[in-house]
């Protein structure tokens, strides 16, 4: 109907003015007729028609919204050229179609232009340029386009956060983009699933895994989790803090809801396995990862390390020969990874192949790594020709190591000689030596690190302090004490040896039983103003204290002391218990002491042993303290503490304290064990409180710690003891009615306690019935009746027993032979022969 209007218009020779045209346009527009509006706008520009703002506005607006942004950006440069001045809504078309293509200097030249005539652009707008500005690389520019619209006071929408997020995670200012996040929470601007994932993948790279966690949660919760790219982000969170088994769940979990899996998932997989070191699913993984394409060097890395931390030599070389069979792109740690397989291999011609290949690589051949390999390949024969070798410092020290290591399997020692040789001149040569001879111990190749040590050694050159303590400690182990005095010494021509070295030595001597001079190198060393440090302290003083050498644990712990040598926990710990075992409650408290002001925090066994310590020097007020002290460390207290303080408080017949601190130990929630209740039974027993001791049998027996043989025997020597010899004597018959085995401890605690009370028809009773029930006295029980004898001034008597009793029934033993001969002599008399 327009265009017949028109039409007739024209055919009555009424000329057209801009408002018919425009409204020509606008229909057009409308309908979506854009080949013919732009066909009848062509005629009106030939006709000198000057069309109106809002007119191109209608015309840019229909195009833009049919993605004719290439169209709208022709049709604003006729505007411009015509001088038809834009408004606010035309720059917000035209800047939001050059930004749709790409054009950041265009784009950002009508956003400035907007702004200079004092238009202010909508969220949008804003939104179209940062969006440009972040893909084009520029960071600064996009930044700044988003403080300036914050400065406008306008809100960004959820598309605006997301790609600012986006660019703070790449630049990695975590900060910000928190704060952003914070900023959207309270401005209620929703989160969508995008934006989600980045948080994710932030609070991961901060470490903040529960956050990472529970973000991935509240998205499930809200039916957000959909696509594949936040799985991935939460399963990478949990790899890199170390949790593989959660990481794998998350990707089980995409399985199960359907969600396919692209090459970055297996990738990922591939990474989770290989952290485990689980072969036969990298491999799955691998597999499946090669599917969809070749696989990327990086995961081939992983595959060739995996295969390489499990001496899975043959499959590392299979693997190397696949990929390259594959043609997969090698980047210089796949490289790498390839050669030190090569070397540790000793496969010379292989090695020389992938040396040759990575020179004829662009990407690579310019590296130190490979430069230096090309260099070390053949040295020898270099110098020999006096060719000149690549600046020292120019060295790449981890490739001569990997030389040094194929040459070491070759057995060509003249390259090795030149290899080590020239590791030395370096700045960092010796470190990577020691990094091949930790390599070589590791491995179990103790031969191969002799070998360099001995080459080292005959060159004259100067190993690092922590290979010679390694491979002292390496001799240590073996028992080759020999060996490590050697190598001991030859660390001490040039200069002192070190702490590690002197450490490494003297575990060697602890380890080959060679105390005394262990002892002595400690002391010296000592003198010197070394200190070996807490864990040779700890090794050396244990060694001595069991094997009772506790004079030399003394001074160890004194010289400690004086030296103010720098303890840990452990180490006072040790010298604290060796004073303890010496019976130096004197210098155990001191040393504790030392330990307290130090500032060294303790532990519930330096709380524990103090205990001991103040219990056997009687001194009851300090091991409550001690006891206090551990309680308000806020330490978990155990069962042997507990225990440990009950049994002082007994020893010090304080029964009252002793029940009431059993009570508190089980309300604590500590199952009180066996020795726990044989204490307590002790204890009752020998203060005469049957009901007690009744109770905690019972609640023994309720709690399914069963009363055992060392339970009646604590009973019966705690009866014994304080004179209940019925009490006692009732706890063997009460034995034999359960079937619990009797041994002759259980008789000779009451045999002993009547033959101390002169009790010698009841000793010789117990004596006999230990026959009835099957146990044949032994030389200790005879030994104790005979002395019972002895003591109660009854000699004829004594005799008169032995040869009734005893002489046909038991061997002699010196001892027992000791006291009959007493008592013989007691009444006049030789000993029958």
């Amino acid at each position: 109907m327009a265009e017949e209007t028109f039409l007739e218009m024209l055919e009555v020779g009424c000329e057209p003015d801009a408002v018919a045209c425009g409204t020509m346009l606008c229909t057009y527009a409308r309908w979506g007729r854009h080949s013919a509006m732009l066909t009848f706008y062509k005629a009106v520009q030939e006709r000198r028609i000057l069309l109106s703002t809002s007119v191109y506005n209608f015309m840019l607006s229909s195009l833009q919204k049919k993605s004719f942004h290439g169209k709208v950006i022709d049709l604003w440069l006729e505007m411009v050229e015509e001088g038809v001045p834009p408004n606010e809504f035309t720059y917000t078309l035209v800047v939001s179609s050059y930004a749709k293509q790409g054009f950041k200097e265009d784009a950002l030249k009508a956003f400035g232009e907007m702004k200079s005539l004092g238009f202010v652009p909508e969220e949008v707008t804003y939104s179209s340029v940062i969006g440009l500005s972040v893909k084009a690389g520029d960071w600064d520019k996009a930044v700044g386009l988003y403080e300036d619209m914050r400065s406008q006071g306008i809100v960004p929408s959820n598309y605006t956060c997301a790609t600012m997020l986006s660019l703070y995670y790449k630049t990695e200012n975590y900060p910000k983009a928190l704060s952003l996040f914070a900023d959207m929470e309270r401005n209620k601007i929703p989160a969508d699933e995008v934006i989600r994932g980045l948080i994710i993948r932030i609070y991961g790279k901060l470490g903040l895994f529960h956050d990472a966690q529970s973000m991935f949660e509240e998205t499930e919760r809200l039916n957000l989790l959909a696509d594949e790219k936040t799985y991935l982000a939460m399963s990478q969170v949990h790899l890199n803090s170390g949790n593989v088994v959660k990481a794998l769940d998350v990707i089980e979990m995409m399985k199960t809801r359907d969600i396919p899996l692209s090459r970055f998932a297996y990738i990922v997989m591939l990474q989770c396995y290989a952290k485990i070191q689980n072969v036969d699913c990298a491999e799955e993984a691998f597999r499946a990862l090669s599917k969809t394409g070749l696989p990327d060097a990086s995961s081939c890395n992983d595959m060739l390390n995996l295969y390489t931390r499990l001496n899975l030599g043959e499959k590392a070389k299979g693997f190397i020969k696949q990929i390259m069979v594959d043609q997969v792109h090698f980047d210089i740690e796949l490289y790498k990874t390839a050669m030190r397989v090569y070397c540790k291999e000793g496969m010379v011609a292989e090695a020389q192949d992938l040396i040759v290949k990575m020179g004829r690589e662009a990407r690579v051949k310019d590296n130190r790594f490979v430069q230096t390999l090309a260099e070390s390949m053949h040295i020898v024969n270099k110098h020999d020709k006096h060719e000149a070798v690549l600046n020292v410092s120019q060295l790449d020290v981890m490739a001569l190591g990997l030389m040094l290591n194929l040459r070491l399997k070759e057995g060509n020692l003249n390259e090795t000689k030149a290899i080590l040789n020239l590791m030395f001149k370096t700045d960092l040569g010796s470190s990577a030596v020691n990094r091949v001879i930790s390599s070589f111990v590791r491995e179990g190749d103790v031969s191969k690190a002799e070998m360099i040590a001995d080459i080292i050694i005959r060159l004259g050159l100067r190993m690092e302090e922590e290979t010679i303590a390694t491979l002292i400690a390496v001799y240590g182990r073996q028992h080759k004490l020999k060996e490590a005095k050697r190598l001991y010494l030859a660390a001490g021509e040039s200069k002192t040896p070190g702490k590690s070295v002197i450490r490494s030595m003297i575990d060697a001597y602890v380890r080959c039983g060679w105390l005394e001079d262990a002892y002595g190198l400690f002391m010296e060393s000592a003198e010197k103003g070394c200190d070996p440090g807490a864990v040779t302290i700890s090794i050396l003083v244990n060694a001595l204290t069991n094997r009772g050498k506790h004079r030399e644990a003394e001074h160890i712990s004194r010289t400690c002391l004086e030296k103010n040598m720098e303890l840990d926990t452990v180490g006072y710990n040790t010298l604290i218990k060796a004073m303890l075992e010496a019976g130096k409650l004197q210098c155990a408290s001191e040393i504790y002491e030392r330990m307290h002001t130090s500032g060294v925090p303790c532990s519930i066994q330096t709380y524990n042993t103090m205990i001991s310590v103040y219990g056997r020097g009687l001194q009851l007020d300090k091991a409550i303290q001690i006891f206090s002290n551990a309680r308000r460390s806020g330490l978990y207290l155990d069962e042997k503490i507990y225990t440990n303080m009950i049994m002082h408080y007994g020893k010090a017949g304080k029964i009252s304290e002793a029940l009431s601190l059993f009570s508190e130990m089980q309300k604590k929630g500590i199952k009180p064990g066996t020795p726990s209740y044989n204490m307590m039974v002790k204890i009752c027993a020998t203060s005469r409180l049957h009901r007690e001791v009744d109770e905690l049998l019972q609640a023994m027996e309720r709690n399914g710690r069963c009363t055992d043989s060392s339970t009646y025997l604590t009973l019966i020597q705690a009866y014994a003891e304080s004179s209940q010899f019925a009490e006692a004597e009732k706890m063997i018959t009460l034995m034999k009615e359960k079937g619990i085995p009797l041994s002759h401890s259980h008789f000779s605690s009451l045999l002993s306690a009547f033959a101390k009370a002169g009790m010698m028809d009841e000793a010789e009773r117990i004596y006999c019935k230990m026959s009835e029930v099957g146990t044949s006295p032994d030389s200790a029980c005879k030994r104790t009746i005979l002395k019972g004898y002895m003591s109660c001034g009854d000699a004829k008597k004594g005799i008169l027993f032995y040869e009734k009793m005893i002489r046909s029934s038991v061997e002699d033993d010196r001892f027992v032979s000791s006291v009959v001969e007493d008592l013989y002599k007691a009444v006049g008399k030789e000993q029958d022969v």
